[in-house]
């Protein structure tokens, strides 16, 4: 029986499907797929994973390299010129990291309407950061100045009405009262920029954390980073500033906290136009992240950060030598640790630069948040860099403030919180309800199709090479994989009696577990059985699988020959169990965190596990399996198709469930697809249709595939 003429499981829907196969992972129940066998006992079904850590601490040892790394530059450094040199490699470095910038197109700016107040009056303007693109902002000016003022753009982190968010308010009021001009503008998917919307105009993927996450993930497909779309904002958020007659060019800063302090300290090093800067409740270290297992939206992430070494120490020190003051907090999941390294290492910098002063750090005593005290912080310094006066200064930080010169301390003024409308910049509170305003989707659609003209089709060698680039595999002179016997599995329900499980090392630290079906007890080493054998390689787990999916028994009753099992890495027997366990399956849990720092490692989580597979199959070869048929299951089909395209020894390719192609997730609003499955500019390359292709010599089979959000 062909696995095409099968009858397929079914599935009401992908989304469905999923929640049922994490469900049962979570409780650890049983799909007795075998009804012959007798049920099992809670132990025996309970999906194996004795490895839920290899993932985490085989990344935060490449995190240590990299660190390690970091710290010798800075520590190179013995003279004024070499500090200089740094910090020019430091904003290449930074770039190089976020891509080019994009066109630089008209702003076709707008005040919607303007609110005065007893020091100042508030304008709500509307920018265009890129066409049809619009940006909604309000712009602090103080009364009666008579000459242009310092200015300061705002950016806001996570909250639900973006620069409306009291402590948003707070900050940029606070300024316009002590004599600044601020700008201070809504994150794209807060306030009244939602780009997922009902007709209700409420985000149909959540506001905030979501719709980063579920724009930056698909973005990567065309080779586009979140942070740098994030940024571009802040960066014409200047652009609009400098216009403004009421504001001085050369007395321009920028401040924010939590996603606000993440685009303060990217500006910092992407852009040269500020006098002064401020990142608050973000600046710690890319490894104490790591290592605390903290996850970060898509933009706080950026792409080769570890082998371009890069910290958040080098987003500041492309500013060197202007001012920058770290707020820190001491409550804050961002790891103070990390907050007072950066500090030293810039302070280093800047005493070579001959400017230590312009350089401290802010440690308030609170949890994370633009409270009072980081505020008053801010005041003091940008007061400082500025030259002005006025303020309280008959009191003190509440709080540790390191630095090496004398800031005078700043008090806040009185703060009248506005209500939210008042601050909107269009009619109903959302951009989605103005003519022609366009989506990140629709830029990430349209920029896929222009992709999908100009690439035209891979075959043979070209597609081979272009995989493996794009994958970033290293093939060339590994010796055959080392593996460890494992307890022996005994009948858990599989298709065949008894069981064997091996861990192949497939590079250090890693392994993918094997598991090996015989009819009879087996102990030891695989047996030598031939040349042929089947290699499964599994959707979430195979030990679950084996029980539970049809595939498998069809494939045994086509070609009864040898049946190999492989988790991946992340997958089965190392799935993650950490960061908040059980959150595997969440948009912002455990695959999504690992999948995320593939892409700063700058290895894709796919072409970790594509290795896995090839190194899998070398094994294989050693035992003298070198006619393979490849099988794979849901997730499982990616790595499995990548390595059948460049693995001579697999002959023959079935794949249920397979992903149809990129485009189409990439031209889809919404999609089903963990950022664990996505590979960062691939359809510059090839797509899968045309690895499908390919494999029609290898007699491949698809059976049920699946598109962008569930079963086609």
């Amino acid at each position: 029986m062909s696995v095409d003429s099968a009858p397929p499981i079914v599935h009401h829907n992908r989304r469905q499907w999923m929640r049922q196969m994490a469900g049962q992972i979570a409780a650890g129940s049983a799909l007795l797929a075998w009804p012959e066998r007798s049920v099992l006992g809670a132990s025996e079904t309970e999906p194996l994973n004795r490895f839920p850590r290899m993932v985490h601490e085989f990344m935060v040892r490449q995190a240590r390299q990299s660190a390690r790394r970091h710290q010798r530059q800075l520590q190179q450094l013995k003279t004024k010129a070499d500090a200089e040199q740094y910090v020019r490699q430091a904003q290449l470095r930074c770039r190089q990291s976020f891509g080019a910038e994009p066109e630089r197109t008209p702003l076709n700016p707008r005040v919607t309407g303007t609110v005065q107040r007893d020091t100042y009056r508030i304008e709500n303007v509307i920018f265009d950061s890129r066409p049809g693109f619009p940006v909604t902002a309000n712009l602090y000016i103080p009364n009666g100045s008579g000459g242009p003022m310092p200015a300061v753009v705002g950016t806001c982190g996570h909250s639900t009405n973006g620069k409306a968010a009291e402590a948003y308010q707070s900050f940029a009021q606070g300024l316009a009262r002590l004599g600044h001009v601020c700008l201070i503008y809504d994150p794209i998917g807060q306030g009244e920029r939602l780009q997922y919307v009902d007709e209700d105009l409420a985000s149909t993927v959540g506001i905030g954390v979501r719709e980063h996450l579920h724009a930056g993930n698909q973005q990567f497909l065309v080779g586009e980073f979140f942070g740098m779309w994030r940024a571009w904002d802040g960066i014409r958020a200047l652009d609009y500033l400098l216009t403004r007659p009421e504001v001085d060019p050369q007395r321009v800063g920028v401040t924010g906290n939590s996603g606000g302090g993440t685009m303060t300290t990217w500006l910092c090093g992407l852009e040269s136009r500020w006098s002064v800067a401020a990142p608050s409740c973000f600046v710690t270290t890319f490894l104490r992240n790591l290592e605390n297992e903290l996850p970060q939206d898509t933009e706080q992430c950026p792409p080769d950060a570890f082998p371009l070494n890069l910290d958040h120490a080098d987003f500041l020190a492309a500013m060197a030598p202007k001012p920058v003051i770290i707020l820190a907090k001491e409550k804050d999941f961002f790891d103070v640790r990390g907050s007072e390294q950066t500090y030293q290492q810039l302070k280093r910098l800047y005493r070579l630069l001959d400017a230590e002063d312009n350089v401290a750090l802010f440690i308030g005593p609170t949890g994370h948040g633009y409270s009072q005290e980081n505020r008053e912080a801010m005041f003091s310094w940008f007061q400082r860099a500025a030259g002005n006066s006025g303020g309280d200064s008959n009191g003190s930080f509440d709080g540790v403030l390191q630095a090496s010169a004398t800031v005078p301390f700043i008090a806040e003024p009185e703060i009248q919180i506005e209500d939210d409308a008042t601050l909107w910049c269009t009619p109903t509170g959302q951009v989605a309800s103005l003519p022609g305003t366009r989506t990140v989707f629709d830029f990430t659609r349209e920029k896929s199709n222009r992709l999908s003209q100009a690439r035209g089709q891979l075959r043979g060698e070209s597609l081979k090479q272009a995989i493996k680039e794009v994958l970033a595999l290293e093939l060339e002179g590994r010796s055959v994989p080392d593996y460890r016997n494992w307890r022996y599995l005994g009948s858990r329900g599989y298709p065949k009696p008894h069981a064997m499980a091996y861990t192949v090392d497939t590079e250090p630290g890693v392994h993918a577990i094997v598991y090996r079906l015989t009819d009879e007890p087996w102990h030891s080493r695989p047996p030598r059985s031939g040349s042929k054998a089947i290699l499964y390689v599994s959707h979430l787990s195979s030990d679950q699988e084996l029980r539970d999916e049809p595939l498998i028994g069809q494939v045994l009753a086509d070609n009864p020959a040898p049946l190999f099992t492989c988790d991946v890495r992340g997958i089965g027997e190392s799935l993650p169990g950490t960061s908040q366990p059980g959150s595997f399956h969440s948009p912002y849990g455990s695959d999504y965190f690992y999948a995320i720092h593939s892409i700063m490692l700058g290895r894709p989580y796919v072409g970790q596990k594509t290795f896995d597979v090839l190194r899998v199959l070398r094994w294989l070869e050693s035992l003298g399996h070198t006619d393979i048929h490849l099988v794979a299951s849901g997730w499982g089909t990616l790595p499995a198709t990548f390595a059948a395209v460049l693995s001579d020894r697999v002959v023959r390719v079935s794949l249920k469930h397979a992903l149809t192609s990129y485009a189409e997730i990439a031209e889809s609003e919404h999609y089903d697809w963990p950022l664990s499955t996505l590979v960062p500019d691939v359809l510059a390359r090839f797509d899968l249709p045309d690895c499908y292709a390919e494999l029609a010599a290898k007699q491949l089979t698809l059976q049920d595939p699946w598109g962008a959000s569930g079963a086609s």
